[in-house]
């Protein structure tokens, strides 16, 4: 007799357990990234000084890659494998080419005579507060995903370490390579603000002060009235005003006293340090040219690394074993890899300069009154590149043009609306205010509201609270500071 039974008969529950589980294929698309890309977009981001010292660097490590020009052992041989062309030298003209061409003869001449001057910036070196940052975040416990937001928060900093981009403008670069939410970008940007120097990476003096204030240890004497002071008094604190401060806090004078006494001993700007005020010449990534037929873009040679194969080792590599053949063939390939991503920066470098002509013809005519409203959407539409693309390929990239030196992310500015329904740039609205500023009466300053209201009348629909915003961006005091400012003026030529 044969006894058979069902599995749930015996043990129900486990019957159901064994059921439950099941192998399931799932199909999941993930980008990834060949190095090559990696490569071209790293390339893209970095300034003309870090190119510079990354090309030395893989000059330094790769046998195969050489500066152009340099002698061969063998100068007949030629590379035939690579076939990758170059940018035509017809569009290149060196600076003094280029000033010669616009009339402002030659680097010397022009900072004399025409009053044109090369703006500076002070040189980075490895103490920059950047490297400083990179190499603390390679030795945090990051994901990959954090260290290429921390990464992209460092690269957004300005010299004294302030963040000068948004957190939407941080997820923005980070795509299509990364997609993250801005709640991650903020919590990444927490973790760096309490780096060495603590309170980089904030928005301003205040949100430094309050993290430098937050990290010191509880029993620190003064600091919690100190944070309450940064958080809610730290206006009457630049003016001078005690008595106002210890009503507000409702506190003693003598804490307001210790708690001044230990902000004043912290960093309100912490990049200021790494700063060693070695001024070198800013050299323009691209020239904007005006020519018989309108404007072009040319690029600078002078910023751009040229470097050929060394034929000695493409020899070499044609008649050593498959062992040294191995080690040659890697540097072969890495060498190509760059020269391959340096034109193609180029080629991006052009595609967004000549975009970006088109649209401000008249601010290179007019000035910036003339500025016209431009974002990175429309330049990536035009281009067919994607925004982050755009948006490395213009920073800390310089244009020289006869009004001056600029970088690319100038000539993009949000949008006021104007009473016709058309739109007019925000560097327009700027220029316009500090007109009517210059053209106020010596003793009767114009307010924002009036300013405001002038605007208006002439078509430019503004509130009083963004005429503030924009005067405090031009660094220029409110009316009753000004009209302060006066007053002395007049007292000390009486």
């Amino acid at each position: 007799m044969y006894i058979s039974a069902t599995l749930s008969e015996f043990n129900p529950g486990l019957h159901t357990k064994l059921m439950a589980q099941r192998l399931q294929l799932k199909l999941k698309q993930q980008l990834s990234m060949a190095p090559q890309l990696q490569q071209a977009i790293k390339l893209l981001q970095l300034g003309r000084l870090e190119l510079r010292d990354y090309v030395q660097e893989a000059l330094d490590s790769n046998p195969l890659l050489e500066r152009e020009g340099e002698e061969s052992p063998d100068p007949d041989f030629a590379d035939t494998d690579f076939v990758e062309s170059k940018e035509s030298s017809a569009d290149e003209l060196s600076t003094e080419e280029w000033l010669s061409s616009q009339g402002l003869g030659s680097t010397q001449s022009s900072s004399a005579s025409s009053g044109y001057i090369l703006d500076s910036l002070p040189d980075q070196d490895d103490a920059s507060l950047q490297s400083h940052l990179l190499w603390q975040i390679n030795l945090t416990s990051f994901s990959d995903i954090d260290s290429a937001i921390a990464e992209a928060i460092v690269f957004a900093l300005d010299g004294d370490g302030y963040l000068a981009d948004s957190i939407e403008d941080i997820q923005q670069s980070l795509q299509p390579e990364v997609s993250v939410s801005a709640a991650e970008v903020t919590a990444v940007l927490h973790r760096v603000q309490r780096m060495e120097p603590v309170g980089v990476a904030c928005a301003d003096a205040r949100e430094c002060i309050q993290v430098q204030l937050a990290a010191l240890p509880q029993d620190t004497p003064g600091r919690n009235t100190a944070a309450r002071l940064a958080r809610d008094g730290l206006d009457l604190l630049i003016d001078g005003q005690l008595d106002q401060l210890v009503e507000r806090l409702n506190t003693s004078k003598e804490k307001i006293i210790l708690a001044i006494e230990l902000i004043q001993s912290l960093e309100p700007r912490p990049g200021s340090r790494y700063d060693n005020r070695r001024d070198e010449y800013i050299v323009p990534d691209v020239y904007f040219l005006q020519q018989d037929e309108g404007w072009g873009v040319s690029l600078n040679p002078e910023n751009e690394p040229k470097l050929q194969l060394n034929n000695y080792y493409i020899q070499l590599l044609r008649s050593e074993g498959k062992k040294e053949s191995d080690y040659l063939q890697g540097h072969l390939q890495e060498a190509r890899w760059l020269m391959n991503a340096l034109i193609l920066r180029n080629r991006s470098l052009m595609l967004v300069s000549n975009a970006i002509v088109q649209h401000q013809k008249k601010f290179l005519e007019d000035g910036d009154k003339a500025m016209q409203p431009l974002v990175l959407r429309e330049i990536a539409a035009e281009t067919g590149l994607h925004e982050s693309t755009v948006s490395r390929a213009t920073t800390r990239k310089y244009a020289l043009t006869p009004r001056g030196i600029f970088e690319l992310k100038y000539f993009f500015s949000s949008h006021v609306n104007t009473q016709d329904g058309k739109t007019v740039s925000s560097v327009a609205v700027k220029a316009r205010i500090a007109e009517l500023i210059s053209a106020e009466p010596v003793l009767k300053p114009l307010s924002d509201l009036k300013i405001s209201e002038q605007l208006q009348d002439s078509g430019i629909r503004i509130a009083r609270r963004t005429v503030a915003k924009y005067r405090e961006a031009l660094g220029i005091g409110s009316s009753a500071e000004r009209r302060r400012n006066q007053r002395r003026e007049k007292l000390r030529h009486f």
